[in-house]
């Protein structure tokens, strides 16, 4: 099941990367994709939001929800 978070504070490649990177670290198996310009990652596959919402601060974003 896909869900759609809202990101704050990505602003180039490097952020979408590093967004990327965290939430496969801790869930390898899920697809993730990011919009950079409206601030949304797409994450398909069974996630906790909360785990999602710390892996998005730890990696330096503010974590706005699920869209």
């Amino acid at each position: 099941m896909a869900k759609t978070y809202l990101v704050g504070g990505m602003t180039c490649g490097g952020c979408v990367k590093s967004v990327t990177s965290a939430i496969t670290a801790q869930y390898p198996s899920v697809g993730v994709e990011v919009e950079l310009d409206g601030g949304k990652v797409q994450v398909d596959g069974d996630v906790e939001d909360i785990q999602i919402a710390t892996l998005v601060e730890d990696a330096g974003f503010s974590y706005g929800g699920v869209a």
